[in-house]
This record gives C-alpha cells, sequence and structure tokens, in this order.
C-alpha cells in the first residue's frame, strides 16, 4: 500500500531547490566571494518566486477556487502559509550564513563599515563620491497621509523617520528614498596603509549623508530602515483591438510596477509605528507574505559583489574551449555540410554561434536566415549580425518573443532595431509563448538550395552562455532543417498545423512523443530488450509525465533523472517509484539543459529540447526537440550525462528524507566534481 504522497508541491519543491543555492553559500568549500555571490542568487531567485508563483497562489486564495487540484492536495489558504513559514526559516538562514561571511572576509582584510564606523580619513572620499555619483540618482519623496502618492516601485527603499526640533509634538515626518539602480550597491574604499579593504553599502553612505539630503528640516532625531516591496509580475494584456501587440506588453509591463504587493520584507528592528505607516500607504492586506529580515535587503545584489582585485576569492575560470574539427578562423558553413558539431557551453566557445550569423550575413550565397529570439543579452553580437544580414540583402525572418518575463523591455527595444533595419518581425502567437531555440539559413549550394541551422536548449544570449550551460547542435541535415522550417511556417500562419516525422514540438505533439516514447521503454523492458530513460531537466511538474514515469518504474524501467530545479516527482516509494532515482547537481555554472534518453532496446533515441517536464511547456509555448543520429555526438550527450550522474561532490538527492542530502564517494571512489569532469573531458578531446 502507496502512503507517501504521489506528488511534491510545485512552490515547496522550489525552495526545496533554492536551498540547494543556499547550500552553496553555506559551503566552505566555495570561494569566498562566491558564497557571497551565492547568496544573490538565492535573495533574486526568491524575489522572482514572489513575483509570479506567490502571486498566483495569492490570486487563486483571493479567488473562489479552493487550489486544491493544482496544489497537491491543499487548499490555497493553507499553501500561502506554508510558504511564508518556509520563507522566514530561510531567510533567517540566510542573515547567519551572510555574517558568517562578513567574519571569514575580515579574516581577508575586507571590512564592511557602517554610517557610524566612518573614521576621518574617508570622509573626504565618501563625500565626494555621494556628491558626484549618489545625490544626481536619488529619489526622495516626503510622505503625507492626506494626499495619494505613487510608490509604485519594486524596489528597496529607506524610510525614514524624523522628528523635528522646532516644536514638541512627537508627531514623525516620514519620507521614502529609493535605493538608484544606476549606482553599484557596495562603495569599494582606497585600501588604508595597513592593506584593510572596506567597503560601504550604498545605504550606509546614504544614511551617512542624512545631513544633506535633508538639510532644510531642522530635525533633532533621524532614523532609517530598509523595505523591500515585491509586486505581481504577472502581465494583464488589454484585450484593446486598436492597440499594438508591442504597445500591449509595453504598458503591461509599465502596470506591473503598481501592481498588486505579494510580499513586505521588512528591518525587523524596525518601529511599529513605522511598520503601520508604511503597511497603510502601500495597501498592504493580511494576505500579503510579511517577511522580517536584517538590516539590509535586495540582497540580490550580491551576485553583482564586485572582485576587489582577490582572484584568491574566486574561483578559477574555464577558458572556453574549441570544438574538434570546427575552427572559428574557417568557414563553419562548409564544415557543417560535411557533419554535425555539438556545442556545450560554457565548456566550449560559444563564439560559435555567432560566427555562424555573421558568416551568413556576409555570404553571398546566404538568401535568408530565421531565427527564433527568447532572451537577448543588453549588447547583444546577435542581434547585430542579424541586423548586418538585412543590410545586406538577406531576407531575415525574426521570432521574438515578447513576454520573456523580466526581459521584455529589451526584447522590445531590440524589435524596435530589428525592425528599423528591414528584419521582418513576428510577435508571437495569442496563447502561446515562443520558446524554441531554432535557427535554419537557406544558401545556394551547387546550383540547388540547401539548408544549414542550429537547434539549441538554451537562449542566443553570449551574456547567459558564460554561466549557463546548454547544448547546441548545428547541422546540415535537410529532413530535420525541413522541418524546423515548418516550425516557422506554423510561426506565420498558425492555424496550419504541420507533421513532423523528427522533431517533436509543443503544443500538438510534446505529450503524446514523450508518452509513445515510455511506452515502448515499458514494451522493451517486458520482452526482455534493453530498456531505461534518462532524463536532465530543469523542472518536471508535468503530473501526467510524472505518472508515465511511475507506470515505467512499477514495470521495471530504471529512470535516472538529473534535475536542477522544481521536481514533483517522489522517487524511491515502494510500489510506485522503486526504479527511479532523482539527483540535483548545483555548482559554478546554473545547468540548464534538457536531454532525453531513451534506451530503445539497444539503439538509443536522444534528443535536445527546449522543453521541460512541465504543462506550459508541452501545452502552452512552442518548443522544439531535436533527435541526434550522428553517432558520435550521441556518445558525448551519453558520456557528459553519465558524468553528472556519477558526481559526488556538488550532486545532491531530491524528494528523499533528508531532503538535498550530498552524494558522498562511496567508499574507495575518488571525488568527482561534474562541472570541473566536464571540462576536462572537452578539453582531453583536443588532443585525441
Amino acid at each position: 500500500m502507496i502512503t507517501a504522497p504521489k506528488y511534491i508541491n510545485r512552490e515547496i519543491s522550489w525552495l526545496d531547490f533554492n536551498a540547494r543555492v543556499l547550500q552553496e553559500a553555506n559551503d566552505k568549500n566555495v570561494p569566498l566571494l562566491e558564497r557571497l555571490r551565492f547568496l544573490g542568487i538565492f535573495s533574486n531567485n526568491l524575489d522572482e518566486f514572489f513575483q509570479v508563483r506567490y502571486a498566483t497562489v495569492k490570486r487563486i486564495a483571493q479567488s473562489s477556487m479552493t487550489g486544491k487540484k493544482v496544489f497537491a492536495g491543499r487548499t490555497a489558504e493553507a499553501l500561502l502559509k506554508e510558504i511564508t513559514k518556509k520563507v522566514i526559516k530561510q531567510q533567517d538562514e540566510s542573515l547567519k550564513i551572510l555574517n558568517g561571511i562578513y567574519k571569514e572576509m575580515e579574516r581577508e582584510n575586507i571590512f564592511f563599515i557602517n554610517h557610524k564606523e566612518v573614521q576621518p580619513n574617508q570622509e573626504s572620499f565618501l563625500k565626494n563620491y555621494f556628491i558626484q555619483n549618489v545625490n544626481p540618482a536619488l529619489v526622495t519623496i516626503i510622505l503625507s497621509q492626506d494626499r495619494s502618492q505613487d510608490l509604485s516601485t519594486n524596489k528597496a527603499f529607506l524610510i525614514v523617520s524624523m522628528k523635528l526640533d522646532t516644536t514638541s509634538n512627537d508627531q514623525n515626518i516620514y519620507a521614502l528614498i529609493e535605493i538608484p539602480k544606476n549606482v553599484n550597491r557596495f562603495v569599494v574604499l582606497p585600501k588604508s596603509s595597513d592593506g584593510k579593504q572596506y567597503v560601504m553599502m550604498l545605504d550606509d553612505l546614504i544614511r551617512y549623508h542624512f545631513h544633506m539630503i535633508f538639510s532644510f528640516f531642522n530635525f533633532k532625531s533621524i532614523q532609517a530602515h530598509m523595505v523591500k516591496i515585491t509586486r505581481d509580475a504577472e502581465l494583464d494584456l488589454e484585450e484593446d483591438v486598436s492597440i499594438s501587440y508591442v504597445e500591449k506588453i509595453t504598458l503591461s509591463v509599465k502596470d506591473r510596477m503598481i501592481s498588486d504587493p505579494v510580499r513586505l520584507v521588512y528591518d525587523k528592528e524596525i518601529p511599529d509605528h513605522t511598520l503601520r505607516y508604511v503597511m497603510q500607504k502601500l495597501k498592504i492586506n493580511t494576505t500579503d507574505s510579511l517577511i522580517p529580515g536584517g538590516e539590509y535587503h535586495q540582497r540580490r545584489d550580491y551576485m553583482d559583489f564586485p572582485s576587489l582585485n582577490r582572484p584568491d576569492l574566486l574561483y578559477s575560470a574555464f577558458p572556453p574551449l574549441q570544438i574538434p574539427g570546427l575552427s572559428l578562423e574557417e568557414n563553419i558553413l562548409d564544415a557543417i555540410d560535411h557533419k554535425d558539431y555539438l556545442l556545450n557551453a560554457p565548456y566550449q566557445d560559444f563564439s560559435y554561434v555567432i560566427k555562424f550569423l555573421r558568416e551568413a550575413a556576409l555570404d553571398p550565397k546566404v538568401k535568408s536566415i530565421k531565427i527564433t529570439i527568447y532572451r537577448l543579452s543588453k549588447v547583444s553580437h546577435i542581434a547585430s549580425a542579424l541586423i548586418n544580414a538585412a543590410k545586406n540583402g538577406k531576407k531575415v525572418l525574426v521570432q521574438i518573443e515578447l513576454q520573456a518575463r523580466f526581459d521584455e523591455e529589451n526584447n522590445i527595444n531590440f524589435a524596435e532595431q530589428l525592425e528599423d533595419a528591414g528584419v521582418h518581425l513576428i510577435f508571437g502567437i495569442p496563447g502561446l509563448k515562443v520558446h524554441s531555440k531554432i535557427c535554419v539559413i537557406e544558401r545556394e549550394h551547387q546550383r540547388k538550395k540547401r539548408r544549414y541551422g542550429f537547434i539549441s536548449t538554451g537562449n542566443f544570449n553570449e551574456s547567459t552562455a558564460k554561466i549557463y550551460t546548454d547544448y547546441t547542435l548545428f547541422t546540415a541535415n535537410q529532413k530535420i532543417l525541413k522541418e524546423v522550417n515548418r516550425v516557422f511556417s506554423f510561426l506565420e500562419v498558425s492555424y496550419k498545423i504541420k507533421k513532423y516525422k523528427h522533431l517533436i514540438v509543443s503544443p500538438h505533439y510534446t505529450a503524446s512523443a514523450l508518452s509513445k516514447l515510455i511506452d515502448q521503454e515499458i514494451l522493451n523492458h517486458k520482452i526482455g530488450l534493453p530498456s531505461g530513460i534518462s532524463l536532465k531537466l530543469n523542472n518536471i511538474t508535468n503530473y501526467p509525465l510524472v505518472s508515465k514515469l511511475y507506470e515505467a518504474s512499477r514495470a521495471g524501467v530504471k529512470v535516472k533523472l538529473i534535475v536542477r530545479g522544481i521536481c514533483c516527482l517522489v522517487p524511491g516509494v515502494k510500489g510506485l517509484s522503486d526504479n527511479i532515482t532523482v539527483l540535483s547537481v548545483v555548482d559554478k555554472f546554473l545547468e540548464h539543459p534538457r536531454v532525453f534518453i531513451f534506451e530503445n532496446a539497444g539503439e538509443k533515441k536522444i534528443y535536445l529540447s527546449s522543453a521541460d517536464f512541465m504543462t506550459r511547456n508541452i501545452e502552452n509555448r512552442i518548443e522544439v526537440a531535436c533527435p541526434i543520429y550522428d553517432k558520435d555526438l550521441q556518445q558525448q550527450i551519453i558520456d557528459t550525462f553519465n558524468i553528472s550522474w556519477e558526481d559526488n561532490v556538488k550532486a545532491r538527492i531530491v524528494n528523499q528524507s533528508p531532503q538535498n542530502k550530498r552524494v558522498k564517494p562511496k567508499d574507495g571512489a575518488a571525488s568527482q566534481r561534474s562541472q570541473w569532469t566536464t571540462y576536462d573531458y572537452y578539453k582531453n578531446k583536443l588532443t585525441q
């Protein structure tokens, strides 16, 4: 009899994932400044969680629905309470970790100073820095009970409480100071003569100069406390036919800043009267998550903590490697004509993707370029190559997803630049996001039209390609690229549903195709043929697919899952999931590829995909999974999957008690840190 729960709630599973990030911040074996940056990642993740997931649960709680069907048996109200309790515990832990890191930094001669600890020899530097860099960027609002004021912010701010010297009245005057985003949060002071490095938080620099900011008030006392508001990030698209799709997205992004608050993090030392005042002004009600915290918020800024010229406190760099047989100095298109190549960034150089597009932009034989774009880098060589191609007379079609959460403004800006250059843009399909990572070009070859392209698990973004692990397949396989071209035809005329023999495409075929592949493994096992399923995913939340994997497990099929983030599947339950093991690897790079490996009676079927096992990827997005036919590339994917699977340094066991327990080396076994081993794997290939 099965007594364990069949599914883990996705919100709770996500918080368990963020706990793995926090583990890295607490790991003494991780370089000190990297630990600080992991704290920043933890905080940034939590911000997005409240803007998106918590906000969704809150909307359901405020509706007439219970939410039990989608929240694994919990009501929305109960889930909100559980989330808040878990977050408060994690926040407390993160503060303890942060204080521990500060102490270790002091042993490395790095000191944080607050506004009460400024030394006389530091005053001149701080004064000049404040006048030149900070004061011009400050937004200071004197708050009033008598009038409505725009506090439409999604960032941290200081709430200032002043008592004036001119009256015996105890009434407080309140002001709000927004922490400017365009100024570095960390003020690095010149090194002292004894070699000590001092750093001051921007918040404290502002506090130190209150006498300048509020010089027109004759205050007898002044205090300030940090508060951070998080708002619902869901876009609300107006159904106004007179407004273009771009305008709708633009307006909705602006509206996001005044949407309902879902979390208030506050300095736990804040006076009750100040907190009550803030809650009143921000219209915070009892269903919102109130999270007490430390003196400083916006800890996501630690992601960008300066290196302080201390490479000894950072991870050593992995210089990106070349792909054997594929030169950045020679013609890539001609090389792809002869065989497929696989890029595994950041271990290998993402420049291959840019060079492919640069070549296509200049090659007189290239007639057209089609590409999907989900997230672009702030400074994008991808975009500039496409603009270059259009200016050279190529037909360039770009599907750009304007609803890429938190990148909407960036994508709109690039869309305008591309359109100005003559690029044909497709902005989306109502009800569907385009999340596929595909590109196809058409080129004259021996008087015939020939296609070349690449298909990826990750975004075409040179910034994230340095820190996200992803595969990109370069191919001239005409059968595959003919079907990639069909995806673009569907994007242009979405009422015409296409058929695919090679690709697995959402939203029409992914669910049925994956079910069929799993069924085949079940059948193979029953008749004594080799069987097995190995999946590397970001998230697995789709209950029908989870149930399908349970079915495979009950039939005796071994299932290996490497899941970075959310995992609603419960492994190791007798009679349900005995044959399923789930690991998660959190390390220097963010694990991002989606890889499907099916044993298929010894003739392995291997796919690279843009899709996770999530309902949104299967039903509500355009996704593409591409088969790998080249035997050498198949072996590369199998080898690198196995390297991750055998990690005994940074791998954690998921959804088994105790949660997030690290995998330890077996007796006599050597330590294997998969990201380091993967880099060595590709490095060794260059000498073979």
